[in-house]
């Protein structure tokens, strides 16, 4: 299981690592000590955190809007996998994005939910590239 230290977890969220430790210090989002004394978030806690934060996020009026080139690094969700397809889901930020990609691609990337990932739009298409 990948873990994340409240930096990288801040990162992936979209906010400051000091939000993220008030959010660990008050309990809502759940850390673990490593090896080396680091405070750190298990992958698939800061997916489920992530999709929750997001659900309870309010729009902001000033959002840019931004070409059709852009890189969303997130966290791996959810994943669907069928014999052939499959269906990735990634949290970056406040947006959810979902990729229909091959099996194997899934495989040979290592997606699973919890992992770093960054979604990559152009057009209608989302690419998943693993981080």
């Amino acid at each position: 299981m990948q873990s994340y230290t409240i930096g990288q977890a801040a990162r992936l969220l979209g906010v400051s690592p000091d939000t993220a430790r008030r959010w660990a210090d008050a309990g809502r989002l759940a850390t673990r000590r490593d090896d080396a004394g680091r405070r750190v978030v298990d992958g698939r806690d800061l997916a489920a955190f992530s999709v929750e934060l997001a659900k309870s996020a309010t729009p902001e009026e000033d959002t840019p809007y931004t070409s059709a080139r852009n890189a969303f690094p997130g966290i791996v969700t959810a994943i669907k996998l069928g014999d052939v397809a499959a269906q990735v889901e990634i949290q970056a930020g406040p947006h959810r994005l979902v990729s229909l990609l091959t099996r194997e691609a899934v495989e040979e990337l290592g997606l699973e939910v919890g992992v770093e990932a960054t979604a990559r739009v152009k057009s209608t298409n989302v690419h998943i590239d693993r981080t």
